[in-house]
C-alpha cells in the first residue's frame, strides 16, 4: 500500500469533501464555538442530536457521528478537553489516538483535521502540530492506511507552523 497523501493547508474544514472531518470538541460533545461552533452551523441540527445521543465521553477519547448536511460523511469528534477547560499534550495525545482508531475501524481513508486544541481550548499550535505528527506516525505503523490526510488550518501562520513541525516528523 502506497503512504498517504499528507497535505497541509489553509482553509474552511466544514467544506471539505472527504470521508470525515475531525472536531475540536469537549467531552460533553456540545457544538459550542470555534470549530465545532462552524460545524453546529454548517452541519444542522442533526449533528447535536447524534452527539447528544452518543452522550459525553472521556476527555482523550473521541466519537463518530454522521456529518449532517456537511459534505463529508462522518465526523470524528476529539475530546481533547473538558467544556470550558483546557488541552493538555496528554488530552491531545490520546483524543487524537482515539481518532485515527476510529477512522481505521470505519474505513476512512480520507479525512480532514483541524489545530485541535489551539483555539478556545489554548494550546500551542507548534506543540499541537507536533503531537498530531507523532499520533499519526503512531497510527499508520498500528496498519491504518487512509488515501489522504488533509491538515485543514485557518490562516497561513498556522499552515507554515505544522508544514515545518511535519517536515521534520516525515524527514522530507
Amino acid at each position: 500500500m502506497p503512504a498517504p497523501r499528507i497535505l497541509i493547508i489553509a482553509g474552511d474544514l466544514v467544506e471539505q469533501d472527504l470521508d470525515a472531518i475531525v472536531n475540536a470538541a469537549n467531552s460533553d460533545l456540545v457544538l459550542g464555538g470555534g470549530v465545532a461552533g462552524a460545524i453546529r452551523s454548517r452541519g444542522g441540527p442533526t449533528v447535536q442530536e447524534e452527539c447528544d445521543a452518543h452522550g459525553p465521553v472521556r476527555v482523550g477519547e473521541a466519537a463518530l457521528t454522521g456529518a449532517g448536511e456537511l459534505p463529508a460523511r462522518h465526523i470524528i469528534h476529539a475530546a481533547s478537553m473538558a467544556l470550558g477547560g483546557r488541552t493538555t499534550a496528554e488530552s491531545l495525545r490520546s483524543s487524537m489516538d482515539h481518532v485515527f482508531r476510529l477512522a481505521h475501524e470505519h474505513g476512512v481513508r480520507t479525512i480532514a483535521i483541524p489545530a485541535v486544541g489551539t483555539g478556545i481550548a489554548g494550546f500551542p499550535m507548534e506543540e499541537c502540530a507536533v503531537v498530531m505528527a507523532r499520533s499519526l506516525t503512531s497510527a499508520l505503523a498500528d496498519g491504518w492506511e487512509p488515501a489522504e490526510v488533509r491538515f485543514v488550518l485557518f490562516g497561513d501562520g498556522a499552515r507554515r507552523t505544522f508544514d515545518i513541525s511535519f517536515r521534520t516528523a516525515f524527514g522530507s
